[in-house]
């Protein structure tokens, strides 16, 4: 079996992988050329970095963090969570002070401190080894998606980078893998995307990819991914990339 699978509610961590609605002989047949990566709790232990971030911005102004803050915001764009926090607590400064905000308090933590999961550094060079394309999607700027690539030593194994910042909708619509898939020249069809968040598989599927959940500690939702997403992965590793690679219908 290609993979591990993360834990439903009754099973172990180390139960064999099921391949959302497909057997695990199509999942064996299909083949991938690029592969998209978010990064925050997908390729990155950075989730921690948003719990001090929120907890910092809400102290600040008084307010206490509604326990639905984090769910709800997952899927948005920078912007689209700066206007959807100003709304709902009606505050005063306007988006571009807000993202200025949380970029000061998060910036110096992605270039100094958030390390890629374990794992993740010998998958994404095991893909390079089999000619697979390598992209970014993700709602971290651009400035701090470039700091924590570079400071993990992965900037160079990425043929494309895309933030959410270029695009004007979130991960629930297909505009961000789009535009990465775009870059790569790559048809989408070919893509596989790699995301810890429930809600952008309609965004992965509106794209025409595939999509492969990662679990994080984080998850919370992981039994409806498995069965929403096309695939899922518990950790990364070697083994795990060999039914990503070589889309087999090149020719």
């Amino acid at each position: 079996m290609p993979f591990t699978a993360a834990p439903a509610a009754s099973t172990s961590r180390t139960e064999s992988f099921t391949a959302g609605t497909q057997d695990s002989r199509e999942l064996a047949q299909r083949k991938f050329s690029a592969a998209i990566f978010d990064l925050d709790g997908t390729l990155l232990n950075s989730m921690w970095v948003w719990q001090e971030v929120d907890l910092a911005f809400f102290a600040a102004r008084g307010i206490a963090m509604p326990d639905d803050y984090v769910q709800t915001i997952h899927g948005m764009t920078f912007r689209e969570t700066a206007e959807y926090t100003i709304a709902r607590f009606g505050l005063h400064e306007s988006p571009k002070e807000i993202m200025a905000e949380w970029n000061a308090l998060s910036f110096a933590q992605y270039r100094d401190h958030v390390k890629l999961k374990p794992g993740a550094r010998e998958f994404l060079h095991a893909l390079k080894k089999q000619n697979v394309k390598l992209a970014t999607a993700t709602a971290l700027t651009t400035q701090a998606m470039h700091a924590v690539l570079q400071s993990n030593g992965v900037y160079d194994l990425f043929d494309a980078f895309t933030s959410a910042d270029e695009v004007m909708r979130g991960k629930t619509f297909p505009d961000i893998y789009l535009l990465a898939a775009k870059k790569l020249s790559v048809p989408p069809a070919q893509c596989i995307v790699f995301e810890d968040v429930r809600k952008t598989i309609a965004g992965i599927h509106a794209a025409g990819m595939k999509g492969c959940a990662v679990w994080d500690e984080h998850t919370h939702d992981w039994a409806d991914m498995l069965r929403e997403f096309d695939y899922n992965l518990v950790e990364f590793g070697e083994s795990e990339m060999d039914y990503f690679v070589n889309c087999g219908d090149n020719s």
